[in-house]
């Protein structure tokens, strides 16, 4: 499997949220903590080690979900869980949070 195709860049990301925002689900996996500090509008916050028994209950299997975290390790791990469980429509944001805010 090559990680590229499950990759989406920042700028690719402000485009996709700017044309269709309502249909994209954003999904933060980092700490609580980490959260306080900063996140994208309208995120959902689920710490990667919460994922996977909380995934089933709290996110569509059928949306369109982006992921990120601080630099873009601990959402990989997060779309791979996802993918074990059968979500397919899944992005994970290259570089994270940091290189999202260092390209604004």
């Amino acid at each position: 499997m090559n990680d590229e195709n499950f990759m989406i860049n920042s700028k690719s990301l402000r485009e996709l949220l700017a044309e269709r925002g309502d249909k994209i689900t954003l999904l933060d996996v980092r700490e609580p903590e980490e959260f306080e500090e900063d996140h994208l509008p309208g995120c959902k916050l689920i710490p990667l080690g919460d994922l996977m028994s909380r995934a089933n209950r709290e996110l569509d299997p059928d949306a369109e979900i982006v992921i990120y975290c601080a630099h873009g390790v601990r959402s990989m791990h997060a779309l791979m869980g996802l993918r074990s469980l059968g979500y397919e429509k899944l992005r994970s944001l290259e570089g994270g949070l940091s290189a999202y805010r260092e390209e604004a």
